[in-house]
């Protein structure tokens, strides 16, 4: 496996992409268009290769046979991806040119359609945790606040006197003016039971 690996890596992708570069460097159309079918040629067989090594990687001189394959592709004697290209690739391509356009598009305008849709439940999603975090650390503020005695909020809020804060005085004040509306009612039942 490491030999395939290190055969492929130098051989089967840097050699080539060297003299891809010399090509477009020397602006040779003839190496230009060489190399472009052999990069087409690799890219389809780095594609099957992604499968066959699932299945077939148990096959004898399997990752042999593989170099054996990129060597052939390279070699100018064999011109192996040329011919696959010239004999396979081209009158496949040329034939489904229009199917694979279309399906592009198409697939094109799903996967924006499909980003467009998942952005905004993600924004939906983020937007409710937002709230959810919100309304749970102000319950937490106020729960904190809730167990301070009146001499510590008074000392937060900077006051050395202990006066009580306006909230509790009016909770205070209408406790009062209830104690004295029921001492009022009950006077008046005892009146009106007089009379």
């Amino acid at each position: 496996f490491f030999s395939f690996f290190f055969f492929r890596l130098i051989f089967g992708t840097l050699y080539p992409a060297y003299y891809s570069y010399k090509a477009v460097k020397s602006k040779d159309i003839k190496e230009y268009v060489k190399w472009m079918m052999y990069w087409i040629i690799f890219a389809l067989f780095t594609t099957a290769e992604t499968f066959t090594d699932i299945f077939l990687c148990w096959f004898p001189f399997y990752y042999e046979l593989k170099i054996a394959f990129v060597a052939w592709l390279l070699s100018p004697y064999t011109k192996g991806s040329s011919l696959l290209y010239r004999k396979f690739v081209h009158p496949t391509l040329s034939s489904k040119e229009k199917e694979i356009d279309d399906c592009l598009v198409q697939a094109k305008d799903r996967s924006y359609d499909a980003l467009v849709h998942f952005g905004k439940r993600g924004l939906n999603v983020a937007a409710t945790a937002a709230v959810m975090a919100a309304s749970k650390g102000q319950g937490a503020l106020s729960e904190r606040l809730r167990s301070f005695s009146m001499q510590d909020l008074s000392t937060i809020r900077g006051d050395s006197s202990t006066s009580v804060p306006p909230s509790v005085t009016v909770r205070t004040s209408s406790k009062q003016s209830q104690s004295k509306a029921s001492r009022s009612a009950s006077e008046g039942t005892g009146s009106s039971g007089k009379c």
